[in-house]
């Protein structure tokens, strides 16, 4: 049943409102079926519409307009909708193209219903109590007004954004210098060797030390978790001098099961190389057993305690977390509602380290957290006390042109890694992730893209740039890995530890293992150690090589290019299976991917398994499928090494020869291969082309399904929209 006419826009408004969904709900519920009908709006989008004008039906059409766009944006990473900006360009309001859409038959675009409205009409629209306010309360929606704009949240993304402000503000607040002044520099002196060049490790650790809310933002090989063990290791120190035995309660998580486990990888190999006997002998007069720094890392969702089909966590500002630190590493990962979820559950003495990498991709949810709180990192901003601490502490001063006078409190807490030690001078890798990073206001667009052509010609050992012109060329990578195609064929190189590093590969090299490593001759009741050790080679050699896109759907997506592998890999002899097998079922050699947390079979959103083949105990001579998942330390099963699973028991994976760039996050693999598709789209930014390229370790392959389209990429930057900049 449609709804009346909307008289009250039109009166106040009078003739500037063009477009009759403006003015008329039912013709926006109409004009919202079309969209939705196009998959440019989200179905639960036109539900809060339909909602909102049963609450309310003296409602104006254009504020239903406003609420439909906010919830919109929340589906686009966007925080709220920002009136003005939409005005400015109003197609980037709605996810214009859908991945497939080729635009024909359009109906009516964003920037046709707007092209009359003004902000001020929009902003008179918000006047309506019901629905609206501009602060604590609870209509549904929430108006921030600010000097050039108004936004307009859903508001709970509103209380989220103000959790945020709260509880950084006031640990910032709380920043204080540490009680012993003068065993930090000691221990800094200890946990780093005197360098000419100003250590941005060392400097991140005293500023670290001082706040109860600190974060460590670098790119690949900055050295961010080396940073953290011997942050923890000065913490420890600092701790245990004041309280020898009461140590601190250390916690360790990461947003994915994949993550943690990388995190838990690195940490423990680095635990064992601290200085801890110098460290214990600066404890004068005190009996210390150990400088304990722990190494298990678990999810973020364990560590608050997920309460299954509900949003809300175990610990909450009513029952916090019981612990004196806690780090997140891959924070670009983290989204706002979990952020302030983690926020509220911390008890107000704890101190919070964020990591991570603030020019990566941000969170699939809603909010760029990490790159909203980093955008001044590059210029760093101290104050003049702050440089004057910061010398007195660590021996170094600092350059004028990190000092600003006028720096904010929120500056005073963050440190940017400024140097690589993995991606040297000879690396393209790192050249390359170099180039695209280069903030636009340094540069031209054109200029940019000379940069990076030019380290695409340079002929770097470690990347290949390649244009595709017929189907043989990606065929032979994903088997082989085009080794070839590499200086010297991938021979005779060594990593930054000079230690060699082994050629580059495809997936015939992980195929090879399955078969050739195979155990025989045994059950695997009989001896489950031979089958773990072979499903953790196998597990092993995937890792060497991964395709990564941008897309999900369609030929060039991992829909696509799946199913495409599969049968590549078929020809070669590598895989076995008839079409609908390789595109729907399950066989020996498919890679899958987890995609939402199974507490139950101990598996994290993120974790990769291989399927394997094992005798079947009930019927001599045949097999069975089961899945290897390598237990990680989120799992909390650290006897184990391989975590089997029944395929029947897996119902949130996908096969992953191919993967998208944004699941990628929080892994890298030696070889990587990064594809972008033959047409431009809006999720090809250069953050995306950033954080695919940086996921290699050894070795990539960057691959255009047509010439240009990286150049079209690099210049489109992620803007996310949300009011954490006041902060």
């Amino acid at each position: 049943m449609s709804q009346p006419k909307d008289t009250h826009t039109l009166d106040l408004f009078g003739d500037a409102l063009t477009h009759p969904a403006l003015s008329d709900t039912a013709e926006l519920m109409a004009l919202c079926e079309r969209w939705v009908a196009r998959g440019w709006l989200r179905d639960l989008d036109r539900a809060l519409v339909r909602f909102l004008a049963e609450q309310a039906p003296d409602a104006p059409a254009l504020l239903l307009l406003g609420a439909a766009l906010a919830s919109h944006q929340l589906g686009r990473g966007h925080v709220c909708l920002d009136l003005n900006a939409t005005l400015n360009a109003p197609d980037f309001a709605l996810s214009l193209p859908p991945e497939g859409d080729d635009l024909t038959d359009p109906p009516v675009l964003p920037s046709d219903v707007l092209a009359t409205l003004t902000l001020a009409d929009w902003k008179a629209a918000l006047d309506h109590p019901t629905l609206v306010n501009q602060g604590s309360g609870n209509t549904p929606l929430v108006r921030s007004d600010s000097e050039h704009t108004t936004r307009l949240y859903l508001r709970r993304y509103w209380q989220y954004e103000q959790t945020l402000h709260q509880e950084i503000a006031s640990r910032l607040e709380a920043m204080e210098d540490p009680k012993t002044p003068d065993l930090l520099p000691q221990a800094l002196d200890v946990l780093f060797q005197q360098t000419t060049p100003l250590d941005w490790q060392k400097i991140a650790c005293a500023l670290a030390a001082r706040s109860r809310f600190g974060l460590i933002t670098g790119g690949p090989g900055t050295g961010k978790t080396t940073t953290v063990v011997r942050l923890l290791a000065l913490l420890q120190t600092l701790q245990l001098a004041q309280h020898p035995s009461q140590p601190l309660r250390i916690r360790l998580a990461a947003p994915t099961g994949k993550a943690a486990a990388r995190l838990n990888e690195s940490i423990a190999g680095q635990v064992n190389d601290l200085p801890t006997a110098q460290l214990k002998a600066l404890l004068t007069n005190r009996v210390v057993s150990e400088i304990a720094i722990p190494t298990e890392v678990t999810t973020l969702h364990r560590l608050l305690g997920a309460r299954p089909d509900t949003r809300h966590f175990r610990h909450n500002a009513a029952n916090p977390l019981a612990l004196d630190v806690l780090v997140i590493d891959e924070a670009s990962m983290v989204d706002i509602e979990m952020m302030a979820a983690v926020l509220r559950a911390l008890p107000a003495d704890a101190q919070c380290v964020l990591l991570g990498d603030k020019d990566q991709l941000a969170s699939v949810e809603a909010g760029s957290v990490l790159g909203d709180l980093c955008r001044r990192a590059e210029a760093a901003h101290y104050t003049p006390e702050t440089a004057r601490w910061l010398e007195s502490a660590t021996g170094q001063p600092l350059p004028e042109h990190y000092l600003d006078p006028n720096g904010q409190p929120l500056d005073q807490a963050i440190t940017m890694l400024r140097v690589s030690h993995r991606f040297n001078a000879a690396s393209g890798i790192g050249q390359l992730a170099q180039a695209i990073n280069q903030p636009r206001h340094t540069q031209t667009d054109q200029e940019k893209q000379k940069s990076i052509n030019r380290v695409l010609r340079q002929g770097y050992p470690d990347l290949h740039h390649l244009v595709l012109t017929d189907d043989a060329a990606l065929d032979k990578l994903v088997i082989h890995g085009s080794p070839d195609k590499f200086l010297n064929g991938g021979e005779d190189r060594v990593n930054h530890k000079n230690e060699p590093i082994a050629p580059p590969t495809g997936y015939r090299h992980y195929l090879n293992t399955l078969n050739a490593q195979r155990p025989q001759g045994l059950t695997f009741e009989e001896d489950q150690q031979a089958y773990n050790d072979w499903a953790g080679a196998v597990l092993s050699a995937y890792s060497h090589f991964q395709l990564l896109c941008a897309l999900r759907k369609g030929p060039w997506g991992v829909e696509g290019l799946n199913q495409r592998i599969a049968k590549t890999l078929r020809s070669e002899k590598l895989l076995y299976g008839s079409d609908f097998t390789l595109e729907k079922g399950w066989y020996e050699g498919r890679p899958v991917l987890v995609t939402q947390n199974d507490y139950g079979l101990k598996l994290m959103n993120g974790d990769i398994g291989i399927t394997l083949a094992v005798p079947d105990p009930r019927t001599p001579g045949k097999s069975l499928l089961r899945v290897a998942f390598p237990y990680t330390s989120a799992a909390s099963d650290s006897e184990k090494t391989i975590n089997w699973v029944l395929p029947s028991r897996l119902h949130a994976v996908e096969t992953v020869f191919a993967m998208t760039v944004h699941k990628s996050q929080g892994s890298e693999f030696k070889h990587t291969a990064l594809l972008l598709p033959p047409t431009i789209n809006p999720i090809l930014t250069r953050e995306l082309v950033y954080t695919g390229i940086t996921r290699a370790r050894d070795w990539l392959t960057l691959i255009e399904a047509k010439r240009g389209i990286l150049n079209d990429a690099v210049t489109r930057e992620v803007m996310r929209v949300s009011g954490m900049g006041r902060l």
